[in-house]
């Protein structure tokens, strides 16, 4: 099995189609943990619960995301998450899955390989998204 970075190929042509809303009073998206065993790639397509990592302090499905907003500098858009964080876990993950959570399908945004096991025990899980702005943004169209 393996976790493969990058914007899923289905979150691409559901942008072109108008499917989601990343402004910050937009849609809701959520964010799950996964473990070295989870297959996921840009070719992910929804939200699966196979391979997702279980501990304390860690729920199925994952956490909601607050969006940045939608912003444009220059001749970029872009959008970004705040950090989300697992307080008083106990976890072991190899990467997660951005997920819009107000569609029924709950559609695929993008995949994160962590690169390695990242483990807390009796701590907290941090995923720190990069800076809100052209260069940096989770999502940035160019």
């Amino acid at each position: 099995m393996a976790i493969i970075s990058g914007m899923t190929t289905s979150f691409k042509k559901e942008i072109l189609e108008g499917v989601h809303n990343l402004d910050s009073a937009g849609d809701t998206f959520y964010i799950a943990l996964y473990g070295s065993s989870a297959s996921l790639s840009q070719l992910t397509t929804a939200y699966t619960s196979s391979g997702e990592v279980t501990g304390t302090g860690y729920v199925a499905a994952g956490s909601a995301l607050t969006s940045s907003g939608v912003s444009t500098s220059g001749l970029t858009a872009y959008v970004d998450f705040n950090d989300v964080a697992w307080t008083t876990s106990t976890i072991t993950a190899r990467g997660a899955l951005i997920y819009n959570s107000s569609l029924v399908g709950n559609n695929s945004v993008c995949v994160l390989d962590f690169g390695s096991d990242r483990i807390v025990s009796a701590g907290t899980f941090t995923i720190e998204f990069p800076t809100a702005d052209s260069t940096d943004a989770m999502i940035r169209i160019t």
